[in-house]
């Protein structure tokens, strides 16, 4: 499969998008594809690569970013999302078994589980969301600035799900079967 935006490479990337891209490369040993089609537009790629440097330092577990990041790829059929959340997931500590129910949308942590019903009601409802959903959040221990933060990893996960199944960026992390279909 052929992405339908040029994947950017050293001798062609936008100056506006070089330092960005090199700081990439170094938070994961190479540029991952989905990198090189957002660096067409340097405003674009600061805003991706800026939002994922913001949630990071976020009160959110990564581990949990990760679980919400595949239970939103596959709602969205985004193999590519999939395939790299998977296994960042399971580089911040979830097992497999975590990974394969976030990915259902499920968690045997009644916190993460709520976390995750959460996200894929937002994904699934368009934001449509009403009290008792922010309060049982609440109730499982999240603080309000948690709950800002979930809304904040899905919408980030919204914007590289969108790109990378808009352009059909081809997938360069290990291949991980969706579950259902958008």
């Amino acid at each position: 499969m052929t992405s339908r935006i040029p994947l950017v490479s050293a001798t062609d990337t936008p100056a506006a998008s070089r330092a960005t891209l090199d700081a990439i490369h170094g938070a994961f040993g190479a540029t991952p594809h989905m990198f090189r089609a957002v660096a067409n537009s340097p405003a674009a790629l600061q805003a991706m690569w800026g939002f994922f440097g913001a949630l990071g330092g976020g009160t959110i577990a990564p581990k949990l970013g990760e679980q919400i990041a595949v239970a939103v790829a596959d709602r969205n059929a985004c193999e590519y999302c999939l395939a790299a959340h998977w296994a960042l997931g399971r580089k911040a500590g979830a097992s497999a078994a975590e990974m394969a129910a976030a990915q259902a949308g499920e968690s045997a942590d009644p916190a993460t589980a709520a976390a995750l019903r959460f996200a894929l009601k937002l994904v699934e409802q368009r934001g449509q969301v009403g009290d008792a959903d922010v309060a049982a959040l609440r109730a499982v221990g999240f603080s309000d600035a948690q709950v800002v933060e979930i809304l904040a990893h899905v919408a980030l996960n919204l914007f590289t799900n969108y790109v990378n199944v808009a352009f059909a960026v081809p997938v360069d992390f290990p291949a991980v079967k969706l579950r259902s279909a958008a």
